[in-house]
This record gives C-alpha cells, structure tokens and sequence, in this order.
C-alpha cells in the first residue's frame, strides 16, 4: 500500500512557515474526444453491453419495370455494433496524521477530490484514444506502411481523406456534448473534426489554405483547444493524444528533420477524422441523476475503525467507475499517421 504521509505533503518540514491558500495551477487533461462522440448510458441492472443498429441501404436499381413482371423482393440488412462497459477505479490511502496534525492538512482535503475528478477525466479520454487510434480506415503521409512514415501532413492528404468521408455519405458534425452537468448538445456548424497531438501544430498552420481560428470572424470554436480549419474539416489539439513511438521511418529520411523519441525513427502521429456518429461511450446510468458519468466517489474517513486499521490511522479517497467505447462506423471515420517536423 503506498500509503500518504506527512513525509510526501511537506519533505522538509524545518523550512516550512505559512502556507498560501490558493495552489499553483497544474497541467490537466485537455478534454477533447469526450465531446465529439455519441454518449449512451446503460440503465442500472442492464447488463454491461449495449448494442446499436445500422440499417443498410439498398442497392440503387436503375432498371425500368417489365410490363407485368413484379420485380424481386429486396433484404433489409443491419449492422450491429455492441460496446462493453468495464470498471475502473482509483486510491489514494492517507494517513490520519495529513489531515488532523499537519497544517498542509487543510488543503489536502480539497486537493484530493479534485485530482480524483481530473484523473476520471484523464482515464476516459485515454481509454477513448486507444479505441479511435486503433481504426481500420488507414491513411499515410507517405510510403505504404507506417514504418515508411517520415514527413508531415499535407493539404493533398486531407484531401483525400475528405473524398474518402464523402464517398461513404459520412454525415458532417453538426453538435457537440455541451460539458454541462446534465451532458447535452450545443450546436455548430456542420464540418468534420480531425484530432491530433499539439506536436503537429506549426505543421498544420503551415498548410495552404488554413484559417486559424483567430480569423473565423462570426463563427464560434468548437473548443478551446480549436487550432483552426482547412476547407470542411475543423482542427482540435491535444498534448495527450499520444503518438506511436519511434514506428516511422528515418527521421530526416524526406530531407527535412522529424520529431523522434530516440533519435532515429520518426515519431507517426495519428490525425483521426470523424464524421457525426463515428463513435460512441458509455456508461452506467448515474444513481440519483447526477451525471451520465456515473462516477461512484469512495471517501472513507481516518477515524472509521476497522480489524486492518484498529488505531484509526488510515483513510482513503478514491473513486470507481464503468466505462466503454467503440467505433460504430469504421467508413466514416480515417486516421491519417504522419510525421511532425522538428522546429
């Protein structure tokens, strides 16, 4: 058990006088992919699957009636994609020394429910991250594996991934998750969303015929963290999309230097595109109408006795959750790896 003590709040308690109330600001999650996707709950004692339904449509016939002759019947078909809910949980175990002795102890409390809130945040959006980066629908900035990958995004590549999402009807954005308590949409301008890490941002400034979203005039951001748009697809950054590591090709292989971790290969960041129902999360429905979150907060105080903590010195925050996500429709949705050139 990696118990908290006064040991980790103050190292060097000789040297400590009066604490200032209000904390340093931390870095924390950017939350992005949470706000593009479709979010479901699973009803309490529902099981922890739940399946969506695609009807097909059918294939176009451009042959006239025979005078007389009653053409065949046609078949409804579906596409069913199930998303499975998983726990997940998280503790903090702390002394009762923090909290009733030690004068950090004040501001402990307040600090641990919100590093719990944040890391529930973090979690899911990495959980989502691993299931949209992982699509079938597979654009590259050069070469024809991604081992080849060794230069950065390109107008021509966004193009093609915009026929691509066209050709498939894929449906423009048209809303988002408004991040208010009771998870509802605002609406925006229809457009697809690309999502890639902030590495690739003076790469994507560069790009002829983008507008950052300081120019957009009367049109509104989709987020914060909206670097701008390039003909129909609007640009979100985000420092933990994280990219897959030294699995490109030489890193100065195109002429021009790339990001890599260890010196040789080039980093491959994924640009994931989407389109309006792309993907999908889930939870388990909230007790009480909370939130669609249904985040089950675990706080037990320092002075609950138990047989494994007779003298009342330990208590734990913590949090427990369920959560799931999955692709819904792998054609209206495309990754596009590329490379981020090193300034």
């Amino acid at each position: 058990m990696n118990l908290n003590t006064r040991a980790n709040i103050a190292p060097d308690r000789r040297t400590v006088i009066h604490f200032q109330k209000k904390a340093l600001s931390r870095g924390v999650v950017y939350e992005v992919l949470q706000k593009f996707g479709m979010s479901k709950t699973i009803p309490k004692n529902n099981g922890d699957t739940t399946e969506f339904r695609r009807a097909e449509p059918y294939a176009v016939n451009p042959t006239p009636l025979v005078e007389g002759i009653t053409p065949s019947g046609d078949t409804i078909r579906y596409t069913n994609k199930r998303i499975q809910i998983l726990p997940y949980g998280h503790v903090v175990p702390i002394s009762d020394e923090i909290l009733d002795i030690d004068p950090y102890g004040v501001f402990v409390k307040d600090d641990l429910i919100t590093l719990e809130g944040e890391h529930v945040v973090a979690s899911n959006e990495a959980i989502l991250w691993g299931v949209l980066r992982a699509g079938t629908n597979v654009f590259l900035a050069n070469g024809s594996a991604r081992t080849d990958v060794n230069t950065p995004i390109s107008k021509t590549k966004v193009q093609a991934v915009i026929r691509a999402l066209n050709a498939q009807k894929a449906k423009k954005i048209t809303s988002i998750q408004s991040g208010s308590p009771d998870f509802g949409t605002r609406p925006i301008e229809a457009s697809f969303v690309a999502v890639c890490h902030t590495n690739c941002e003076q790469d994507i400034r560069a790009l002829p015929g983008f507008t950052p979203v300081a120019e957009y005039g009367q049109r509104s951001a989709l987020s914060e963290y909206e670097l701008g748009c390039l003909e129909s697809v609007r640009f979100v950054m985000s420092p933990d999309l994280t990219p897959f590591i030294d699995a490109g090709g030489a890193k100065s292989g195109s002429g021009t230097e790339m990001i890599s971790s260890s010196g040789t290969s080039a980093d491959v960041y994924p640009v994931v595109f989407f389109a309006r129902e792309a993907y999908a999360y889930i939870s388990l429905k909230a007790n009480m109408g909370l939130n669609n979150a249904s985040i089950e907060p675990i706080i037990i105080p320092v002075d609950m006795m138990s047989k494994s903590d007779p003298l009342n010195q330990r208590g734990f925050v913590g949090s427990k959750w369920r959560f799931g996500a999955g692709i819904l429709n792998e054609a209206w949705m495309a990754r596009l790896e590329v490379a981020a050139t090193k300034q």
